[in-house]
């Protein structure tokens, strides 16, 4: 089954690569032998650099940065000119060589196994590099699709290429054959398709990961507002770039796409966008050419106040800077990291050994050289050739000029991305040989089909953490480099690297920096939001239908806070927390209730009450002093003595209202006062009855009398008081007082109260206590016209007034209050009625006990009347 499946992917991919080469070759094919050759229009000069050995790695790499059709005849193109060397992409073709040579000259790496190289320049197009792949492939310089003219070559596998143009058709190719590809410079996130292209690995990050990365330093820097100038036909760059740039909360101004490498194209209106969008910060991305820079450079005045910060992908480019040095002035840009090195000794001698004199057969040199050094060649139609398209004159030279001597040689862009992919390959191949060091004849190991195994667990030494190369999706990944450009005192682009940037670190770890030069006058930061920060204490608010970066800052709500710069939303704190006045965070809420230390109306009360017990007890001790004289017999003493003691404790019962309120004083503060106060109502209405009825028994053969005595009047109080405590006590059986934490009456506040628990048995405790003060209240009203012998009915008229004028008042302020505010108008309530009880019943006769004494004697008790001791 598994196989049927194989065979079917394979006629699949065969039946595309038959349609790829038809489509590519749009020139006409000269068919010799169809049977066995594939011809492809031939490149007018092939630069070809091969080493046979034991095993073999193919390359295909780009020098000339593209192709123009050429004819010989001038009737029509008959062959492919690779034009434009870069200087940059032939150092890495010497890194390929270099990489070669010292492997081999390695004794433990791959000891007795001579590693060869097959090289071509694919000039940066398609058709030259299929050509190539099957040029190697064949070893022929006629290419022969599946078959190799070299019976002994044994290759391992293919490095290149430097574009996603020429890299995926090769690695389509490859994909058939089964042979390892290491790209150098294609970041297309078509390739990290594993299914598609499972021999695949690149010693690049895809576009994916560094629009990833770049994303991340904008956020970085907090600029969320930028523009993008993107050098590409491929809206997929600009859909990933706009991707991520969302998912970190950055808007895109504006874009602008340059894709025509022509040199008559309009810059004017792109250079209006510019001067006219709000941002600082403008994005270079995707793959530039130097006719494009060199067009944006016209127009430098319009990125004066701009900061651009260059992607990878342009910065790889990286002698393109050279055309428009004031453009790029401040700039700030990303380049992988590679900890592999490039200086050493071995390889700067090898550097110095490389110029024309030394390898006259080497085409791609010599054009170097005439490029850069304006160099006469001995073929003379090249010489016109080169004259015509750089427009200046070529001189004579030894062919002892170095290359390595040339400024744009050596750069900070230059990355050892060649390098890192031979030295990958070459660590792969140990891997292989060490796994099958049984096996006698190494060098006929077939290396298809099994070698991205060893590739793809690869370790590389990275800041001393043993971390893999290849991710899954065959990238290799690594940190990133940010540096500055300056430009130095001839003009020129002079690099300063400021540090390193990791964009999967923590926010305070992501980039260890340098000093910056920015183009703002005071060499900060750049500004580039559509809208200030919101600071902490503030929330995002978007203005109606607009970009999200463009916003308001509001205020939390009320028992919210933001505690970091540009919060999308505020956090609600804690139930026993509460913002600050900033609200920047949250706080342990104010308790309250009524303290003994915090509060001056407790003191008050304090003082109050205990002034009032005091004064309770000297009447009391008064009366007992006093308690056989005719003015404390004459109003039943031991009523009296009850009146007062419930009066004291009713003071005293206020103790139990103030302090931290907790359940066992939540309890007896209801249940207390309202049995106090309840036996001392039963007492005056024991009282107004015992006047009714003195008065009722001095009528000679009055049946009234039978009913004198201390029995009726404790009879009286006991039954009142008794149902008084059932209230209670049945109160606290079902659903008693308790300790609560008011959270809401008071933003900012926790009241520690009492929940009554049960209101029924709050208010029946009330009612009841003012039913026995009506009952009372009526009772004296009507005895109020005995003779004035019996004038106790008028006190205790006046005092029942006051104590239900006060409880009826005490209402709807206890209901209309919250907190502590309730529990001091209950206070006073207590306070009021008890001071009342006590002045309006006791102060007359304490008055005659001790500054009327003449009045305190049995006869004026009488009066007119027979007095009947009560």
């Amino acid at each position: 089954m598994l196989g049927a499946i194989a065979l079917s992917l394979f006629l699949l991919k065969l039946k595309y690569l038959v349609g790829l080469i038809v489509i590519i070759c749009k020139f006409p094919i000269v068919s010799v032998d169809p049977a066995c050759r594939l011809s492809i229009i031939e490149a007018y000069e092939e630069y070809e650099y091969i080493h046979e050995g034991d095993v073999t790695i193919g390359g295909i790499l780009t020098v000339n940065s593209f192709i123009i059709p050429f004819s010989e005849s001038g009737e029509g193109p008959d062959s492919l000119m690779c034009v434009s060397a870069m200087l940059q992409f032939y150092r890495q073709l010497l890194d390929f060589i270099f990489a070669i040579e010292k492997i081999n000259n390695d004794p433990v790496l791959l000891a007795n196994v001579t590693l060869g190289y097959h090289i071509y320049d694919s000039c940066g197009d398609p058709r030259k590099a299929v050509r190539s792949v099957f040029q190697i492939l064949s070893g022929t310089r006629e290419p022969v699709p599946n078959y190799s003219c070299v019976g002994k070559r044994n290759i391992a596998g293919f490095i290149g290429d430097l574009t996603l143009d020429t890299t995926v058709p090769i690695a389509q190719i490859l994909s058939l054959f089964g042979y390892a590809q290491i790209s150098y410079g294609a970041t297309g996130s078509l390739l990290s398709n594993r299914v598609a292209f499972p021999y695949f690995f690149r010693t690049v990050e895809s576009d994916n990961s560094h629009y990833f990365a770049l994303s991340k330093l904008l956020k970085y820097f907090g600029w969320t507002w930028v523009g993008i100038i993107i050098f590409s036909e491929n809206n997929e760059d600009l859909k990933l770039l706009s991707h991520h740039l969302s998912n970190n909360g950055i808007c895109v101004e504006f874009h602008i796409k340059i894709h025509n490498y022509n040199t008559d194209v309009k810059y004017e209106p792109y250079k209006e966008i510019i001067q006219n969008s709000l941002t600082s910060v403008i994005v270079f991305c995707g793959t530039a050419s130097m006719h494009m820079i060199g067009g944006l450079g016209l127009q430098s005045d319009a990125f004066s106040t701009k900061t651009i910060i260059v992607s990878f992908t342009v910065a790889a480019n990286s002698h393109i800077l050279d055309y428009a040095p004031k453009l790029f002035m401040g700039c700030l840009g990303l380049l992988q990291y590679f900890s592999y090195s490039l200086d050493s000794p071995e390889r700067r001698l090898f550097l110095e050994t490389i110029y024309p004199l030394k390898y006259p057969k080497d085409k791609l040199l010599e054009n170097i050289w005439i490029r850069y050094y304006s160099c006469l060649s001995e073929d003379q139609d090249k010489n016109t050739f080169f004259e015509r398209i750089y427009k200046r004159k070529l001189q004579n030279c030894t062919g002892w000029e170095r290359i390595s001597h040339l400024h744009q040689f050596d750069n900070k862009f230059y990355s050892p991305r060649v390098l890192l992919a031979v030295n990958m390959m070459s660590r792969a191949l140990h891997d292989i040989h060490f796994s099958h060091s049984n096996q006698a004849l190494t060098s006929k190991m077939v290396y298809k089909f099994q070698l991205q195994y060893y590739l793809r667990n690869i370790l590389y030494d990275i800041h001393e953490d043993k971390t893999s190369v290849y991710v899954e999706n065959g990238e290799h990944v690594s940190q990133y480099l940010i540096y500055n450009c300056l430009l130095d005192m001839d003009g020129r682009i002079a690099v300063t690297n400021v540090g390193l940037f990791i964009p999967w670190a923590p926010s305070d770890q992501k980039m260890h920096k340098g000093s910056i030069r920015w183009k703002t006058n005071n060499s900060q930061i750049p500004r580039s939001q559509c809208s200030d920060s919101c600071l902490p204490g503030y929330r995002k608010a978007p203005r109606g239908r607009t970009k999200a970066c463009c916003y308001d800052c509001v205020p939390c709500s009320e028992g919210e806070i933001s505690n970091i710069t540009d919060s999308e939303n505020c956090i609600r704190c804690p139930d026993m927390e509460w913002p600050t006045k900033k609200k920047r965070w949250c706080t342990a809420k104010k308790i309250e209730f009524l303290s003994y230390s915090d509060d001056v109306i407790s003191v008050l009360y304090l003082m109050f009450s205990a002034i009032l017990f005091l004064i309770t007890v000297l009447v009391l001790g008064i009366f007992i002093k006093y308690q056989d004289t005719p003015i404390v017999r004459a109003n039943n003493s031991s009523l009296s003595f009850l009146l007062l003691v419930s009066i004291k404790l009713s003071f005293l019962s206020v103790f139990l209202f103030l302090g931290r309120p907790v359940d066992i004083t939540c309890m007896l503060r209801n249940i207390t006062f309202g049995i106090t106060f309840s036996i001392a109502v039963s007492s005056l209405l024991a009282k107004t009855i015992m006047v009714y009825v003195a008065f009722k028994a001095t009528k000679p053969g009055s049946s009234w009398r039978k009913w004198v005595g201390v029995k009726l009047s404790n009879s009286v109080v006991l039954f009142c008081s008794s149902i008084q405590i059932i209230i209670c006590m049945t109160w606290l059986a079902i659903s008693p007082p308790f300790q609560e934490l008011d959270l809401h009456t008071y933003p900012g506040t926790i009241i520690i109260q009492c929940n009554e628990g049960s209101a029924i048995g709050f208010y029946s405790v009330i009612g009841y206590m003012g039913l026995l003060a009506a009952v009372s209240f009526v009772l004296a009203f009507l005895a109020r016209t005995l003779p004035d012998s019996f004038n106790e009915a008028k006190y205790i008229t006046f005092s029942m007034l006051l104590f239900c004028s006060v409880w009826i008042t005490m209402i709807p302020a206890y209901l209309s209050t919250k907190g502590k505010n309730t529990v001091c108008v209950e206070i006073f309530a207590i306070l009021t009625s008890s001071a009342g009880l006590l002045f309006c019943i006791f102060l007359p006769k304490c008055f005659i006990i001790l500054f009327r004494p003449e009045r305190n004697i049995k006869s004026t008790m009488l009066g007119r009347k027979t007095l009947i001791s009560m």
